[in-house]
């Protein structure tokens, strides 16, 4: 009767089971150390300090990521015929145990499951799982600071933004349902997803069918179609072409062959699409080699033959470059930038005199 008692109020709820209940219920609040408690505030924010440090050293930096393009890269499963890079469950467990502690995470059955589309073979691809990777890494503060796009979001507290300059600003719900609106008129069949030919008509609709099967290629997409998500990067990458970040998401379309940097081949690859759309509008194509050597000359690549991101980066003209290789309406611009300066200094004039 004893141990019958002394069992019942334990598991019903007795006395002395809130008191062991209570003592295991963990701490979930911490007061906020006073102003006047310096040595509790010194603590806090050295404890703040060792946390970001600790999580800075989870991101995977740059040579992480290429190393993982590697493993990937030597463990995929032979491609068919013209077939782009797939990898199978079996690989892609065996590049999870070399890739090294940071990589853990990400290979997991659930994620090899979430990017796995109708393949035949039960593989998916190298570039969506390692595309990913890349979205999934977090953003670090002293990136954040250095960048200008904190200037814009901050300046969203200003009450009284001209209706302007809330269009203008990336973050504001003006932008948003201007992106948003955008995507809504592109699909027309009404999927909520992108085909290749609705994307074809993205802004001024000059982009080449060459660098679109490349973007439909390399990016996330299911069954052959962008969501609104993939469709957000594509539009911040094509509307912020000076930034580095921008210019990386453009480079691994154009870097075909995936060494690492752009020649004469991959750069001739891109601009027979520009040339061909000449034609069709009855224009006279200009000569690759004119423009290869134009290309060359903005970059100045520390390599004569070889164009790497990098040098993209360092020569400030990665807009220019990638403009007149992907969008005809890019390279008729730059073709006529003399008459265009021309043209703006002839209207300054006229107002001028008026």
């Amino acid at each position: 009767m004893e141990l019958f008692t002394k069992y019942y109020m334990e598991w019903k709820g007795g006395r002395k089971s809130d008191n062991v209940s209570y003592t295991n219920i963990p701490r979930f609040y911490y007061r906020l150390p006073a102003e006047d408690e310096v040595l509790l505030q010194k603590l806090r924010e050295e404890s703040r300090a060792v946390f970001l440090q600790r999580k800075s050293r989870e991101l995977l930096d740059n040579e992480e990521l290429q190393n993982l393009w590697f493993l990937l890269d030597k463990h995929q499963t032979s491609p068919m015929i013209g077939e782009e890079a797939m990898i199978n469950y079996e690989n892609f467990l065996k590049v999870g145990e070399k890739a090294g502690p940071k990589c853990k995470q990400f290979f997991t059955a659930k994620i090899f499951a979430k990017l796995l589309h109708n393949d035949p073979y039960g593989r998916i691809s190298i570039m969506q799982f390692f595309n990913y990777v890349m979205r999934k890494g977090k953003i670090k503060i002293q990136d954040i600071l250095a960048c200008s796009f904190l200037d814009d979001l901050l300046e969203l507290r200003d009450e009284e933004l001209s209706k302007e300059s809330q269009e203008t600003n990336w973050f504001s719900a003006p932008s948003a349902l201007r992106v948003y609106g955008q995507y809504l008129n592109l699909d027309k069949d009404h999927n909520g997803m992108l085909s290749k030919e609705e994307l074809s008509r993205y802004g001024t609709g000059t982009l080449t069918n060459i660098f679109l099967d490349r973007v439909f290629q390399e990016c996330l997409t299911y069954d052959g179609e962008m969501d609104y998500k993939t469709y957000l990067d594509f539009v911040l990458a094509l509307e912020n072409r000076k930034e580095p970040a921008a210019l990386q998401y453009i480079f691994k379309l154009l870097d075909i062959e995936n060494k690492g940097y752009l020649n004469v081949f991959s750069l001739n690859y891109f601009f027979r699409a520009i040339q061909e759309q000449m034609k069709i509008h009855g224009q006279e194509p200009v000569s690759f080699q004119d423009v290869k050597d134009e290309i060359f000359d903005m970059v100045k690549p520390k390599d004569p033959y070889k164009i790497s991101l990098q040098d993209l980066i360092n020569s400030s003209q990665g807009d220019t470059v990638t403009s007149i290789l992907i969008d005809l309406n890019g390279f008729w611009t730059y073709e006529n930038r003399e008459v265009l300066v021309a043209s703006d200094n002839d209207s300054a004039a006229d107002v001028d005199d008026t």
